[in-house]
């Protein structure tokens, strides 16, 4: 089996504050699968992508409950093109309302930080250099 694209759907309590939020990281949304119950944040055109919900429409998909923001469900981990743009992002998030849940890491090949959202989920930018990779 081959993924054509990948789309994480996660609940949000406030759109216009997650679309500013996103907004100022430099993040934009596909406004063609966006509305009033929710967004489509684009991480990579044509192949990741997440949806962010409000939580009415998000409870919709599922009869589980749903996260309260102070569990942990899931890690998203983006890895970007730079140090620098490790760095530049956490400190956009941190400036606009996202939150620190740990410290981040230097692995000499990885090199991550780690910010929640206004919402709480977590997210971890990271920069991986293949080149020096420890040898197995």
């Amino acid at each position: 089996m081959k993924v054509k694209s990948i789309y994480v759907n996660l609940p949000v309590k406030d759109l216009a504050v997650t679309r500013n939020f996103w907004t100022k990281l430099g993040f934009s949304f596909n406004e063609q699968f966006s509305s009033d119950k929710g967004l489509c944040l684009v991480l990579n055109e044509g192949l990741m992508y997440a949806m962010l919900l409000t939580e009415p429409f998000f409870t919709s998909f599922t009869n589980r409950p749903v996260a309260n923001g102070s569990t942990t469900q899931v890690l998203l981990a983006i890895d970007v093109e730079s140090r620098e743009k490790v760095d530049a992002t956490i400190k956009l998030a941190l400036e606009n309302g996202g939150t620190r849940y740990r410290q981040g890491e230097d692995h000499g090949w990885m090199y991550y930080d780690c910010f929640a959202d206004p919402d709480g989920h977590q997210w971890e930018i990271l920069y991986t250099d293949e080149s020096k990779l420890p040898n197995p």
